[in-house]
């Protein structure tokens, strides 16, 4: 909060916000006298660079190349990753690595190169190291992907961490993606990223950054190949990209260039080269699987911060019905608390919510609880009595418990990154459990808390245990979230073992997929939000984080009918489908906009549902492989210049070619396609690309099937059918069906389909143990009346 937040505060809350105001200044001025006392003076600094090749020492997979004033360590895994890290630095620990690091590559050796230089050369890259510390990855052929200059340190004179930068620079066509979640994008253009979560404090737009969630990872997209990069230090710091530029200056090249510039910890990173879908994989492989969300997961949430009564939330499930609208989860905001506190109720307001989760169940209807990670510093809240017990929240430098100001007014904080601490918050969603609640909604865990004239984070002096090597906020303040979202997860785990966890969390960082998913937080109402929304979504799942979406609608201020409807119908096909407001929003049901506006909903929210077995299969195959639901149009053609650059449409799976409107009044719109025959899913108009230009009307987005596609759907009886595309002439076609609509754990089997042509009919085929067999569910083909 800054001055105009604290005028603001008064004019919408009277003598309460001035109150309000005045604390958050007073949080403010203990933050930074914390810091202050708690942090070390800088100081001068000497600065240093790795010097020549002094000595190697060859090892599994690579080995040690010595430098006069440093050492890098380099190792290729049999995931074909590669590995390297200065001063010393190893692979572990790490918050991001799934477990132990992986074997290293036998195969891989580390070897003389020219010039005094070594190298590594294996299966799918080669790793070169100059005398003097450049760094460079290469495809087997030679090309080269990255240049690592020798990197830099600073180090403060009487001791202490040392700051660092790393220059890179990649092939002039090459572009930027990833970073975690960016509301520019989803390709990044030149600027400088910082790379701390934050919370913004109000509601963002593109060109707001940072966000909740941002990862040292980048994805980079060139001629040659993709990789991914990703220098694992969780400590604050900054990216600075700019694009390369062919024939700039006399014909020659401009490379593109990354800087990446960090407060401290280790200088260490992870590059995986190969296409996108590789890519991810071995990045799943390396950071963890996806989890899988539960079948009910992937249909369509409702929440609002402000539903206020079981009454209201009746009401609201009446009217979807009364409506014909399918509605699948109902998410209670803080509202619902006593006071704001967590793991609590509000018994005036919600005397029986048992008996509501009871009866939205028997609906089909699943209620999801808000989580916050900030617990009232207030003796008989029954949280802070159990964790003070425990020893279980974060202290200042003196030894003291830290407080900060958040909803429920002075707060303190869990560490979660203390392994019995963990434990013990897992232990306490046994309430929510007994409350009725299937699934959970992480909020303000970057953790926020409220102060003026500057962040709202923990001041960076207070202590954590950080699994038992001890440290302060500056390396903990990123993976908060993280491991909050773990707490969460292992304690779900062990409360309901036959269970899918579904946990979802606002902030994060880089293996969050292992727990659960995220949402895009306060995105401002707004065609530029609703642009937003879908940049997230996209950088997000190309940072290995597959599920997630955004607040339909934004999460204040009062949308236009078209707005609503626009962002209704881009939310129908992102992996989470929540419609979701704030307090000030007001009501913000389909029905609020009209009857032309609630029609259309509802033909958005019936397809949907019809494609919930697509939509099961992506996440089953997001686990397994990594790939996201919701893929950029360069997914499967990297190389295609044009589709690289395409950012206003997408690929959900294999399958379809979603083309949201995000303008307002446009009831056209052009579409660049990837190669081959596309069909228009409502007309069955087939397109052939690369651009076209489609109807778009108010009633619905372009939605495009990929000619040969097989998608699993819901037939009219509710039981699954295979919708079949028609292949183009010659050509054939396929997909892959994972039959699961539950919530246990069972490993369903990943059923083939291929489609080719016979004459004028089209033969679908199941891949079988022994040669194709018929499939075992009902088949409708379309497209062969539109040849």
């Amino acid at each position: 909060m800054d001055g105009r937040d604290l005028v603001r505060s008064v004019k919408m809350f009277g003598s309460a916000g001035a109150a309000q105001g005045l604390r958050t200044v007073r949080a403010a001025w203990r933050r930074r006298r914390a810091d202050a006392v708690g942090l070390p003076a800088r100081g001068a600094e000497r600065a240093r660079v790795p010097g020549p090749v002094v000595d190697v020492q060859s090892g599994p997979g690579g080995g040690i190349v010595r430098f006069g004033r440093s050492a890098l360590r380099i190792t290729v895994d049999v995931n074909g990753a590669v590995f390297w890290g200065w001063d010393g630095a190893g692979p572990e620990p790490s918050y991001a690595l799934a477990g132990r690091c992986p074997e290293p590559d036998p195969r891989a050796v580390l070897e003389p190169d020219k010039d005094g230089g070594w190298r590594v050369v294996s299966e799918r890259v080669t790793v070169v190291v100059s005398r003097h510390g450049a760094v460079e990855v290469r495809t087997p052929g030679g090309v080269t992907l990255r240049r690592d200059l020798p990197p830099r340190w600073w180090e403060p004179v009487g001791g202490g961490e040392a700051r660092w930068v790393q220059r890179s620079e990649v092939a002039a066509d090459a572009r930027f993606f990833g970073l975690g979640g960016r509301a520019a994008g989803p390709r990044l253009r030149g600027g400088t990223y910082r790379l701390w979560n934050t919370d913004p404090g109000h509601t963002f737009a593109p060109g707001d950054d940072p966000l909740y969630i941002t990862m040292p990872v980048q994805m980079v997209v060139a001629d040659a190949a993709t990789h991914l990069v990703f220098h694992d230090t969780t400590w604050d710091g900054t990216v600075t990209l700019r694009e390369g530029e062919e024939g700039a200056g006399s014909g020659h090249d401009r490379a593109g260039t990354s800087e990446v510039r960090m407060d401290g910890g280790p200088l260490r990173c992870w590059v995986i080269v190969g296409t996108p879908a590789r890519v991810l994989h071995a990045w799943a492989a390396l950071t963890g699987a996806p989890a899988l969300p539960p079948a009910w997961a992937l249909g369509h949430h409702h929440a609002r911060w402000g539903f206020g009564s079981e009454r209201e939330v009746r009401r609201i499930v009446a009217g979807y019905r009364e409506h014909g609208l399918p509605l699948d989860a109902v998410h209670l905001d803080i509202d619902h608390y006593d006071a704001h506190r967590v793991f609590t109720v509000d018994t005036e307001n919600f005397p029986k919510l048992p008996d509501l989760a009871d009866e939205l169940r028997r609906d089909g209807i699943r209620l999801v609880s808000i989580v916050d990670a900030a617990v009232k510093a207030e003796p008989g809240d029954a949280v802070y009595d159990g964790g003070t017990a425990e020893d279980a929240f974060v202290r200042d430098a003196a030894g003291q418990v830290a407080q900060g100001l958040v909803w429920p007014g002075e707060s303190v904080f869990p560490d979660f990154t203390r392994a019995r601490t963990r434990a013990w918050w897992g232990g306490l969603y046994e309430e929510r459990l007994a409350q009725g609640f299937s699934g959970f909604w992480h909020d303000m865990n970057e953790p926020t808390s409220f102060t003026a004239f500057g962040e709202n984070t923990l001041p960076r002096s207070v202590r954590h245990d950080l699994e038992g090597r001890g440290g302060d906020h500056r390396e903990a303040h990123n993976v908060y979230a993280l491991c909050m979202a773990r707490a969460g997860y292992e304690g779900l785990r062990e409360l309901v073992p036959q269970e899918r966890p579904f946990v979802f969390s606002r902030s994060g960082w880089a293996g969050m997929q292992r727990y659960g998913g995220t949402w895009s937080g306060d995105v401002a109402t707004g065609w530029p939000g609703l642009r937003a929304s879908l940049s997230l979504v996209l950088g997000l799942g190309l940072c290995g984080v597959p599920y997630s979406g955004p607040d339909v609608g934004g999460f204040d201020g009062s949308p236009s009918p078209e707005l609503y409807l626009r962002w209704f119908q881009l939310g129908a096909y992102l992996p989470l489908f929540r419609t979701h407001a704030s307090l000030r929003a007001g009501r913000r049901e389909p029905w609020e906009f009209g009857e032309e506006t609630v029609g259309h909903a509802r033909v958005a929210l019936v397809e949907r549902r019809r494609l919930l077995p697509y939509f099961v299969t992506l996440a089953h195959l997001a686990r397994r492989t990594g790939a996201p639901y919701v893929r950029p149009l360069w997914w499967g053609a990297p190389e295609d210049r044009t589709l690289r650059d395409c950012e206003d449409a997408f690929l959900l799976g294999d399958c379809l070619l979603v083309a949201p409107v995000l303008d307002p009044g446009a009831d056209r719109r052009a579409v660049q396609l990837p190669r081959g025959r596309w069909y228009d899913t409502v007309t069955g108009q087939a397109y052939e690309g690369p651009g076209q230009v489609l109807d778009a009307p108010l009633s619905r987005i372009p939605v495009l099937a990929r000619a040969g596609a097989v998608l699993p759907v819901r037939g009219a009886d509710g039981g699954l059918e295979l919708e079949v595309w028609a292949p183009a002439p010659g050509r054939t076609g396929g997909g892959l069906v994972v039959p699961d609509a539950g919530d246990g754990w069972d490993e369903p089997e990943v059923e083939r389909y291929t489609a080719r042509r016979e004459g004028p009919r089209v033969v679908v085929e199941r891949d079988g143990e022994v040669g194709p067999v018929e499939p075992a569910y009902p088949v409708r083909v379309r497209g062969l009346d539109r040849e």
